[in-house]
């Protein structure tokens, strides 16, 4: 378990500010602690400096996970984020998107939110803007992409797709067996 490079940090950075913004100071910055990110074989975790001494006893070989897994960076070194950041990014989230409960179980298998299945969108949401998903009793469901703005989803039809599906709830029982 090593520090994040420079480079690494400023792709995770970047990718995480998608979605909350400038509110990415609130995540290391808090007031139970300090928290930081780490690598371990390819993998981002987002632990307390606290439970890092305590990790430090355990070899790097035999340690499976460390804190919250925030995502991994692919062979390309691009960053993806996994499901199991979603409680820190909604708390965070600037932008995002409420669906009909019909629309839930869609979303819940992997599948884009269309028009016919939108409740609410925040305001002057832009186009390919990051979003975090939400059912209209505002439980987070998971996150994705806007393809479309706030002002063009008033006026597509309803089979048109306004958001891109990247991560949700339902990861934890299709993918449980992979996921750390």
């Amino acid at each position: 378990m090593r520090p994040l490079t420079e480079e690494e940090t400023r792709v995770m950075f970047e990718k995480i500010a998608k979605y909350i913004g400038e509110n990415l100071q609130l995540l290391v910055d808090r007031p139970d602690g300090t928290y930081c990110f780490r690598l371990h074989n390819d993998r981002v975790y987002y632990v307390s400096e606290k439970i890092l001494k305590l990790g430090a006893n355990i070899s790097g070989d035999k340690l499976v996970s460390l804190g919250t897994c925030f995502g991994k960076f692919t062979k390309t070194h691009k960053f993806r984020l996994h499901i199991t950041a979603l409680d820190y990014l909604a708390p965070y989230a600037k932008y995002k998107v409420w669906i009909k409960p019909g629309a839930e179980q869609s979303f819940l298998y992997g599948n884009h939110v269309l028009k016919s299945g939108l409740g609410r969108i925040t305001e002057n949401t832009s186009q390919y803007q990051g979003v975090v998903v939400y059912s209209m009793a505002d439980i987070p469901l998971g996150f994705g992409v806007a393809a479309k703005s706030t002002q063009d989803c008033r006026k597509v039809d309803p089979m048109a797709i306004v958001v891109f599906h990247q991560a949700d709830i339902g990861e934890y029982v299709r993918h449980e067996e992979t996921l750390t």
